[in-house]
């Protein structure tokens, strides 16, 4: 549907109450990469907050291939809203709006130009990492968007969350890595961070690339030791950083070495992709 055509009804308790999630991902040639990561995380997220999305994986397999054709988008960035349609205060009338449970929404955005290196802003109480739905991607991301917008203001790119305990958990839409000693470390999930795939892809795939990554707890006298800083996302890939705060943060070679097996993951991903293509087996296109 054009997105002229939508409309806003007031029983649609997921877009009035932010009940719902989101998911970015990267289109490269046409091709939604690592789908398969990002619907098993959307489907485990709607199970925690009750969202129903039977029939809708292959709905949205369909809906952005014919919308990455139709943006003539091949190389961009496409976002899946999946958003609840009931519960709540606001109950439609008994057979009044015909809401159907969960509503899909799909658009594709041009890709955004990073800046080589950035700059984070410390931000305590950033995630609490206790919370029972800690870890999720829902549509209720205002708290992150506000402590975005007043980072940009005062010069920085993101705001690196510390939970409640003080340990390092994430950006606000970015995974971070620190070396140390020729390792990799990322927060644990148990501090607060989301599971982002490119953060889960360097994970798997770091032991082909060479790389030795490892989960571990991490808190700002870490960073302040770290060899280096970079932080991963589906948009940016890998950016390394360049300050937080006040202080600068080294710069080295494990940030490179990354991104490249980033990108021979993203290109071994469309390789396996057209390999099924050109079988005819079913695969996802966009």
């Amino acid at each position: 549907m054009e997105s002229a055509g939508l409309r806003l009804s007031p029983w649609q308790a997921g877009l009035l109450a932010g009940w719902g999630l989101f998911s970015t991902l990267r289109i490269y040639q046409g091709v939604a990469f690592a789908w398969e990561d990002h619907w098993a995380r959307l489907a485990a997220d709607a199970a925690l907050l009750h969202l129903d999305v039977a029939g809708l994986r292959a709905e949205a397999e369909r809906g952005l291939a014919a919308l990455v054709e139709a943006n003539a988008a091949p190389e961009a960035v496409a976002r899946i809203y999946l958003i609840r349609n009931h519960g709540g205060l606001l109950a439609p009338p008994a057979g009044g709006a015909g809401l159907r449970p969960t509503d899909l929404l799909l658009v594709t955005l041009p890709l955004r130009a990073w800046r080589p290196r950035a700059a984070l802003r410390l931000q305590p109480h950033g995630r609490h990492a206790a919370a029972p739905l800690a870890g999720t991607k829902t549509l209720t991301w205002s708290h992150n968007l506000v402590l975005v917008e007043e980072a940009n203001a005062a010069g920085f790119d993101d705001v690196l969350l510390l939970n409640e305990r003080g340990e390092v958990a994430e950006c606000t839409s970015a995974n971070v890595f620190a070396a140390r000693a020729g390792r990799l470390l990322t927060p644990p999930l148990a501090s607060g961070a989301l599971p982002g795939v490119s953060r889960k892809v360097l994970l798997e795939s770091g032991p082909r690339h060479g790389l030795r990554i490892e989960e571990a707890v991490l808190r700002p006298d870490d960073l302040r030791a770290a060899e280096e800083i970079f932080i991963t996302s589906t948009t940016r890939e890998v950016q390394p950083v360049e300050r937080i705060d006040a202080w600068s943060v080294p710069q080295g070679p494990l940030a490179a070495a990354a991104a490249a097996a980033l990108r021979a993951e993203v290109a071994r991903y469309l390789a396996a992709h057209a390999a099924r293509a050109g079988s005819g087996a079913a695969h996802v296109h966009a």
